[in-house]
C-alpha cells in the first residue's frame, strides 16, 4: 500500500511539475513577445532625439558632408556655445518659463475649483456642464486661432489696446487649451471620492473651501500632478498661437523661436536647430522624471489606504 500511494504522488508531482511547465513556457513565450514590441516601441521614439543629439554634436560642415550621418567624425560642442551664449535664445528661454508657470498656475486653480464644483456640488445640468467643458477640449486650436485674432483685433479697434504680438497675451490664450482637459481629469478624481467624508465634514461645521482644500485636495494629489504635467507641456511645447500671435524677436517663445530665427529663407542651420530642440526639450524631461515617480507612489498610497 505504501509503494502504490508513493507511486500515486510521483505521478501527482510529475503532472504538476508538467502543468507549471506548461504555464511557465508560455510566460516565457509572452514575456519574449513584450520584449519584442518594447525594444520595437524603443527604436522607434529614440531615434529620432538620438539623431538630434549626433547632428547637434557636429559642425555645418560636417553635417553637410557626404558621411554616415548616425557617426560624429569630429564632435564639436559649438553649437551649445552658441545658443547658451546668445541673448535671443535665452529670451525664448525666459519667456516660455514665465509663460508656463503662469499658465499652470491660472489653469490648475480655474480646472480644480470648476471639477470640484461639477463633480460635488450637484447644482441642475452639472452632468452636461461637464461633458461639455470635455467637448471643448476636443475643438483642434488650428480652429480656435483664427476667431481669436478676429475677437483681438475687434478689441483694438473698439478699445485700442494691442494683444497681438506680446508674450504675456499667450497667458490667456494657453488656458483655452489646457483647462477643458485638466477639468475632465480633476473630475474624474473628485468623483472617485467617497461622499461620505466630504458629507462628514459638512455636517460638523466645515465649510466647501475647507472640504476642498483639507480633504479633497490631498486625497487627489496624483490627479492634480497628472493634469499639472499635461498643462506644463501644452504651454512648453505649444508652436500654434506663438507663431500666429507673437512676430517680434523679443516676444517669441522658445518653439516659434527656434524656427524663425534660425531658418532663413531656404537656410537651415540644422546643427543649432537641433542643439535649441534638444535644450527645449531639457525642462519637461526635468519635470517628468520628479513628478513621475511622485505620481506612481501616490496612486500606490491610494490604492492601499483603507
Amino acid at each position: 500500500m505504501a509503494t502504490v500511494t508513493t507511486a500515486a504522488e510521483i505521478g501527482g508531482s510529475a503532472r504538476r511539475a508538467l502543468r507549471y511547465g506548461s504555464i511557465s513556457r508560455g510566460r516565457r513565450r509572452a514575456l519574449y513577445w513584450s520584449y519584442f514590441f518594447l525594444v520595437l516601441f524603443v527604436v522607434f521614439f529614440l531615434t529620432p532625439p538620438l539623431y538630434m543629439l549626433v547632428t547637434s554634436l557636429k559642425s555645418s560642415a560636417e553635417i553637410g558632408a557626404v558621411t554616415n550621418p548616425w557617426w560624429v567624425y569630429h564632435p564639436t560642442l559649438d553649437n551649445y556655445a552658441a545658443l547658451l551664449g546668445d541673448r535671443q535664445f535665452l529670451t525664448f528661454f525666459k519667456n516660455s518659463a514665465v509663460v508656463s508657470v503662469c499658465v499652470v498656475s491660472v489653469t490648475m486653480v480655474i480646472a480644480v475649483l470648476a471639477a470640484f464644483s461639477l463633480a460635488r456640488m450637484g447644482f441642475w445640468g452639472s452632468a452636461t456642464l461637464a461633458t461639455g467643458v470635455f467637448l471643448t477640449y476636443l475643438i483642434p486650436d488650428t480652429l480656435l486661432f483664427i476667431p481669436l485674432f478676429k475677437i483681438f483685433a475687434w478689441v483694438h479697434d473698439v478699445t485700442g489696446i494691442e494683444f497681438i504680438n506680446h508674450w504675456w497675451i499667450l497667458i490667456f490664450l494657453y488656458p483655452t487649451l489646457t483647462v477643458p482637459f485638466c477639468t475632465w481629469i480633476m473630475i474624474g478624481y473628485f468623483a472617485s471620492i467617497p461622499k461620505e467624508l466630504d458629507e462628514a465634514a459638512l455636517i460638523d461645521g466645515a465649510s466647501y473651501f475647507q472640504v476642498l482644500t483639507r480633504i479633497f485636495i490631498p486625497v487627489a494629489l496624483p490627479g492634480i500632478i497628472a493634469a499639472t504635467i499635461f498643462a506644463f507641456t501644452v504651454s512648453w511645447a505649444n508652436f500654434l498661437y506663438p507663431l500666429a500671435f507673437t512676430t517680434s524677436a523679443d516676444q517669441l517663445v522658445l518653439p516659434a523661436g527656434i524656427v524663425t530665427t534660425l531658418i532663413k529663407g531656404d537656410v537651415f542651420n540644422w546643427g543649432q536647430i537641433m542643439t535649441g530642440a534638444l535644450l527645449g526639450a531639457a525642462p519637461p524631461l526635468i519635470i517628468y522624471a520628479f513628478l513621475m515617480d511622485y505620481y506612481i507612489s501616490g496612486l500606490t498610497a491610494g490604492a492601499t489606504k483603507g
